[in-house]
């Protein structure tokens, strides 16, 4: 009797946001702008300037302006890509903080890693921290703020 209880018993109920598909994202997720910044080095000052990122799949990709001073010698312009997920864009959106991996590749075709976080101040901007491996032994580290901008 008790089996046939437990037969007819409706089955648990599934949560459904788990068999949902998420929401698209924002729109305004398509376009980033990072200010410039800056950094100090031994005896001198990198500043790093992007114009906007456009997203492209899972990354977020422009030009880079490096300029090294005194050293103009070393200034430096290429590509820059930052790997970014639907998810992670989603847990921005939550107002969590995020971590980030990406790369540089300079005019001479030599690439570089980067890595960083994002923490988010409001729903469409907050801080960002930079970090470039320009070598083993040398890491530029940026902090500066960005804003959603697309449309």
């Amino acid at each position: 009797m008790a089996w046939a209880m437990l037969a007819a018993a409706p089955a648990p109920a599934t949560p459904t946001s788990a068999m949902e598909t998420p929401p698209p994202l924002n729109p305004r997720y398509r376009q980033v702008e990072v200010a410039p910044s800056q950094t100090s080095i031994y005896v001198g000052i990198v500043s790093l300037a992007l114009p906007p990122l456009e997203r492209r799949k899972d990354e977020y990709t422009t030009t880079y302006d490096a300029s090294v001073f005194p050293f103009f010698f070393y200034n430096e312009t290429g590509q820059f890509w930052i790997e970014c997920s639907d998810e992670q864009l989603r847990r921005l959106e939550r107002g969590e903080r995020v971590a980030f991996q990406g790369r540089v590749r300079r005019a001479n075709g030599r690439e570089h890693r980067v890595e960083g976080t994002v923490t988010p101040v409001d729903a469409t901007s907050g801080k960002i921290k930079v970090r470039v491996f320009a070598t083993k032994s040398i890491e530029l580290i940026f902090n500066t703020t960005y804003r959603f901008t697309g449309k």
